[in-house]
């Protein structure tokens, strides 16, 4: 937890003090804050949503006297290069090329930036070799971020699921997102609801994908989700067994296995949710949901996907294509 987070769960605490107690300056004074400052709090959430009340990130000050950038970069690409050398001896290296820097800068900038130890910078540097030439070491399986590889021949083959807790809204109570992306075309499905989803909501929101991809001229053939209790309860597994749909389920704690969607909530949370949460307050389920569908019809048809699998094409592309081949 970053002192942001801490500062943020405070003020959330602080106003829901005072709206359980009905004593605003009872509740100020116990927290350690004006009122002047409750009240620009209280206005600033109902105005954009609790979102708002966390801190604003402020980047750090370029000082006169910092190392340049590219002073660094040259720094960081020896490193990955040479990444058996010590501080030192990078020191001695950039000094070659005409460049001034102390053995404990070098070594307080490698810190900073991951590539403190030569075991390290030596995992780092199989981890590019591994992504550039395929050549996998053991430091590169160790180090290497790139996630799961999840493939599908075309849409509809599998289409992975997952639950996104959206936040516990005033007035709406906590509310959740049940997502599915077509791991093919990227295509996404996302149905919000109030409460912890449970299996008839899982149910239900088979039930929704199947409509959606039918309208896009394809059908469910499989499954993939997490060990949540919504997934792995017996009636939604009743129903995909009745209609036929393969069921795949990742590893415990393991949810680079479904990175497909969850990469897409991340992407949904930073383009959708956020700046919607800064630019109004929502009062219903409906008002979520015309929100993300809003959103969701820019993401498929519109948005080009720059991932390494996408490569700038568009989901609704990609599945009319396949649809027109077939």
């Amino acid at each position: 937890m970053t002192p942001n987070d801490v500062i943020y769960q405070r003020r959330v605490a602080l106003l829901a003090e005072a709206e359980r107690s009905g004593n605003v300056a009872e509740t100020c004074r116990r927290f350690g804050v004006s009122r002047t400052r409750y009240y620009e709090w209280k206005a600033r959430a109902e105005l954009y949503g609790l979102a708002a009340l966390m801190p604003k990130e402020r980047r750090r000050p370029q000082m006169s006297g910092a190392t340049p950038t590219h002073v660094l970069e040259e720094l960081l690409s020896l490193a990955v290069s040479r990444p058996t050398l010590g501080a030192r001896q990078f020191a001695d290296a950039l000094l070659e090329r005409g460049f001034v820097l102390g053995k404990s800068s070098v070594q307080r900038h490698l810190v900073a930036n991951g590539l403190g130890t030569r075991a390290r910078r030596l995992a780092r540097a199989a981890a590019i070799v591994a992504a550039t030439t395929g050549l996998s070491t053991e430091a590169a399986r160790e180090e290497t971020p790139f996630g799961f590889c999840l493939f599908s021949p075309g849409p509809g083959h599998l289409v992975a699921v997952d639950g996104f807790y959206i936040g516990n809204l005033k007035g709406v109570g906590k509310v959740y997102q049940l997502t599915a992306v077509d791991v093919f075309s990227r295509f996404a499905f996302a149905w919000i609801i109030a409460g912890v989803p449970n299996a008839q909501m899982a149910v239900a929101f088979l039930a929704r994908i199947q409509r959606q991809l039918r309208a896009q001229g394809t059908t469910v053939r499989a499954v993939l989700s997490d060990n949540g209790p919504e997934w792995v309860s017996s009636d939604f597994r009743g129903v995909l067994a009745a209609q036929g749909i393969d069921h795949v389920r990742i590893p415990p704690r393991s949810p680079n296995h479904n990175a497909v969607v969850e990469r897409f909530h991340q992407t949904m949370l930073n383009e959708c949710w956020r700046p919607a949460f800064h630019r109004r307050s929502f009062h219903s389920v409906k008002q979520l949901q015309a929100e993300a569908d809003a959103w969701l019809l820019t993401y498929n048809f519109r948005r080009r996907n720059h991932g390494d699998y996408m490569r700038g094409r568009i989901p609704g592309d990609m599945m009319s294509s396949r649809k027109k081949a077939a």
